[in-house]
């Protein structure tokens, strides 16, 4: 869908050298801090505490809850109704270990730029409150877990799946495609899809057109879902050298993007309509709720260039393209269950 080439001319971005300079402020800061840290003969509970605390960080909990929003009215949608509940527990503790151990080895591979960015330097690895060499044995762990106990416990199909969602996010999103091309969320969103393949495999052992299809929404989704929040942050990518869309091209090329990419999503969702036999509830809602985060999108593609016509809108498309994806597949879970 997008049509913005990696050869898009970027505006004036630092130079390595600020980089540089950046990152050695940021490690002479945390160097203060952990020389101010208590040590071990000031331990309390709330030591042991906060050090959990920093391991949870570490995995972007609120990155999960959003994968497993679309993984459970998947199995109930393979299912034609409930799926064993304890299927259901084993697939979504599978799935956290699998997002937490890919989101603690992005943590790692993105602490330099972590603590140049003021969105990010506060996490575990920039501030220096966890060591990379812990973090990447966090993150190994919990990867290799989360593979066994799909293997084990679910099948085969689902760990296979699970270990291509870790190995796009970890080696195609974060270490090849999100220093090199505006492109990067495009392509490394695939990762964010795989939960409804993993959901899908767990019940059925395969896949149909019907988990494409979700996989397409998700897709499509996740380009005007980030891209609003890289508006948002755009200082803070073009300072840590992430070439985002946001960063290399003007606001309108990226509200444009981001209405086709609404568009197609919408016709994924809609596609599902004939592949899965959803009722006409499902596709009320469907049409309701896409229509309207088409239209806060186009509000957003409207202002864009117009300073005077008002601030941009891009954290509401943001927390905008939330609502939808939550509403959505909990329509597509509700309509198994109707009569009709």
């Amino acid at each position: 869908m997008s049509t913005t080439s990696t050869t898009t001319s970027h505006p004036s971005t630092p130079t390595r050298a600020k980089v540089r300079a950046e990152r050695e402020r940021a490690d002479a800061d945390r160097a203060e801090r952990r020389a101010a840290a208590p040590g071990p003969d000031d331990a309390s509970g709330k030591g042991w505490r906060d050090r959990v605390g920093a391991y949870v960080a570490l995995t972007k909990p609120r990155i999960i809850e959003l994968l497993l929003v679309t993984t459970l009215p998947t199995m109930i949608l393979a299912q034609g109704g409930l799926p064993d509940l304890w299927l259901v527990l084993l697939t979504l503790v599978g799935g956290t270990l699998a997002a937490a151990s890919a989101n603690v080895f992005n943590c790692y591979l993105d602490r330099d730029i972590d603590q140049v960015m003021n969105r990010t330097k506060r996490r575990p690895l920039a501030t220096g409150e966890i060591t990379p060499r812990a973090a990447l044995v966090f993150a190994t762990v919990l990867g290799v877990v989360s593979l066994l106990w799909f293997a084990l416990l679910v099948n085969v199909a689902s760990a296979w799946l699970t270990f291509g969602a870790i190995a796009i996010y970890v080696v195609g999103y974060t270490m090849i495609l999100k220093r090199r091309t505006p492109q990067n969320i495009v392509w490394g969103g695939i990762a964010g899809c795989m939960p409804v393949f993993i959901g899908w495999a767990a019940v059925t052992g395969s896949l149909s057109w019907a988990a494409v299809a979700l996989f397409g929404v998700i897709f499509f989704w996740t380009p005007p879902h980030y891209w609003p929040l890289s508006v948002k942050f755009k200082k803070d990518y073009a300072n840590a050298g992430v070439p985002m869309l946001p960063v290399v091209a003007s606001d309108r090329r990226v509200a444009i993007e981001m209405v086709a990419h609404t568009v197609a999503m919408i016709a994924c969702s809609l596609a599902l309509v004939p592949l899965a036999g959803m009722s006409w509830f499902y596709t009320v809602v469907a049409i309701a709720s896409g229509g309207w985060f088409l239209y806060l999108v186009i509000a957003m593609l409207r202002r864009a260039g117009h300073p005077e016509r008002g601030k941009l809108g891009a954290m509401k498309v943001f927390h905008g393209s939330i609502t939808y994806l939550t509403v959505l597949f909990i329509a597509v879970a509700v309509d198994v269950f109707l009569p009709f």
